[in-house]
């Protein structure tokens, strides 16, 4: 069931020396392409990096949350266009959270590194550090990397009593049940 997946995701930054078979890289696409977008116009691009070198350009790629990509097996860069969507943050957003359930469902661990709007350590753009080290066409925005991997540590998912209720409202704002 969906949400005994839920309960037991968590962010996984330390990852196993295993490379992730291609058969799980598969699927771990193919829940990206079946992801919902708004009006079907998918405007989403998804690269694939195994290289360790290239892998360890992507964790320099913004200024703080991306060094643990340096040791993961994979990467996964997810980018739209904003030409083919004026919701393209949130299509890819979605995209990027199916990855994360896949993931948790083939046994990796993952996490994610948000790049739009950060910067590097010297301040200069992500984007365009990552649109020149990819080789991006002009306009193709990075929204995120997943890194991707077996997981090198346990972690338990959130205990229920841990999850804000305090945060939900029924009708009208505030209004609890």
């Amino acid at each position: 069931m969906l949400i005994d997946l839920l309960r037991a995701r968590r962010s996984i930054r330390r990852f196993t020396g295993q490379p992730v078979e291609q058969e799980k890289i598969d699927l771990l696409l193919e829940a990206a392409l079946r992801s919902p977008s708004s009006k079907g116009n998918t405007p989403w691009q998804f690269m694939v990096v195994q290289d360790r070198q290239r892998l360890n350009q992507l964790a320099v790629a913004k200024a703080h949350g991306a060094t643990f990509l340096k040791n993961a097996p994979l990467a996964i860069v997810i980018c739209a266009d904003p030409s083919q969507s004026d919701v393209w943050v949130e299509d890819a957003s979605i995209a990027t959270t199916l990855i994360h359930l896949e993931a948790t469902d083939l046994g990796l661990g993952s996490c994610w590194v948000q790049i739009r709007l950060r910067q590097r350590e010297d301040q200069s753009s992500s984007q365009e550090f990552l649109a020149e080290l990819l080789g991006l066409p002009e306009g193709l925005m990075v929204l995120s990397i997943v890194g991707i991997g077996y997981p090198a540590e346990g972690k338990t998912g959130h205990a229920l009593d841990s999850l804000r209720f305090d945060q939900v409202s029924y009708e009208r704002f505030g209004q609890r049940r």
